[in-house]
């Protein structure tokens, strides 16, 4: 079985490829709130195209999403590329995670199926942390409940509001300084984008295992993940395949066969 997962993030969508619950290709296209669905149909197909993989051969597609105009548009250019009705991730798909949260319709279906591939690849309790258009991270208890979590502005969000809002502050390219110490202000803004990213997540992993009362296991993903988390003092697994592996799981808890 081969089945096309796709995760729609406010800045990227997520492309990917899981056969016989092995994950053959992860791939990130900017999101782009405009674009029809033939044009993402080609999109798609290009993708598939440059791993050699031919659309005749999927035998399914999920869509899970944070961005609802998108939803029915990749649906329908999935639709027309392969034939396939997509599974889509929300109110009612089987997940087998308790979520104990106020409201929990209101959690985005990408923390539902990052908990679910977190549970199953490296067990609870978990925290998973996301790095994308925001940085979120999501505590899994050790009954495998999803309790809750935080959400704070994602760091190309943070580069952005330096360069757009200050008059004397430069664009620049995201990389971890020789120090944190900045002798130049190209050097200093890298250094608390990056660093302080870091010491943010590494502050809120202390805060966390305090709050719960025990250690988690803590995985991370997403576009920054590998720049950022590489400055952390924490433990950390960087898992880019963690939401392909989510969709996968989740496509076999709901699909009929």
């Amino acid at each position: 079985m081969r089945i096309l997962a796709i995760d729609i993030g406010n800045s990227n969508i997520v492309i990917g490829c899981v056969k016989d619950h092995k994950v053959e290709f992860v791939e990130r296209v900017s999101t782009q709130r405009n674009q029809t669905d033939l044009e993402y149909a080609i999109c798609c197909h290009m993708v598939l195209e440059l791993h050699k993989i031919d659309p005749k051969t999927l035998n399914g597609a999920i869509i899970s999403s944070v961005v609802p105009p998108l939803t029915a548009l990749l649906a329908s250019a999935i639709r027309k590329l392969t034939g396939i009705e997509s599974l889509i991730v929300g109110p009612g798909i089987k997940t087998g995670v308790n979520i104990l949260m106020d409201q929990p319709a209101q959690v985005g279906s990408d923390l539902v199926v990052a908990a679910v591939a977190a549970i199953h690849e490296y067990g609870a309790p978990a925290l998973v942390i996301d790095m994308g258009t925001a940085t979120t991270l999501t505590v899994i208890d050790q009954h495998r409940n999803f309790i809750g979590g935080l959400i704070l502005p994602g760091v190309q969000i943070a580069l952005q509001s330096l360069e757009s809002m200050t008059a004397q502050l430069p664009r620049i390219h995201l990389k971890a300084p020789a120090k944190a110490i900045g002798g130049n202000t190209i050097d200093a803004m890298q250094s608390g984008l990056v660093y302080g990213n870091a010491a943010s997540i590494d502050g809120l992993i202390d805060r966390i295992t305090e709050e719960v009362g025990y250690p988690l296991t803590v995985v991370a993903s997403g576009g920054l993940a590998p720049l950022i988390i590489a400055q952390c003092r924490h433990d950390i697994i960087i898992d880019q395949e963690l939401l392909l592996k989510g969709l996968d799981l989740l496509y076999y808890k709901n699909e009929k066969h």
